[in-house]
């Protein structure tokens, strides 16, 4: 997947994950959220043996990235905090 491509599942996967989370936040930390999510759902994925990136196609990516955003902002309010 190219850095384009990145950017634009990441942008995806934080604006599905900010809708789920009821967060807010604008077009920038929505892609920084998708791309951390990502790096972090691929690594939560391979754990129990799953594909989590490469050619598995961008709707497994995007799915992968949104669950990592999921998980990302809920370890971030669990540690600041915040609901």
């Amino acid at each position: 997947m190219t850095w384009l491509g990145w950017i634009v599942i990441g942008g995806l996967a934080g604006l599905i994950a900010k809708a789920i989370m009821k967060e807010e936040g604008g077009l920038l930390k929505n892609i920084i959220v998708g791309i951390l999510g990502a790096v972090l759902g691929g690594w939560l994925f391979s754990l129990v043996g799953a594909d989590g990136f490469g050619d598995a196609g961008w709707i497994w990516s995007l799915l992968v990235a949104v669950v990592g955003a999921v998980v990302l902002i809920w370890l971030i309010r669990l540690v600041t905090g915040k609901k």
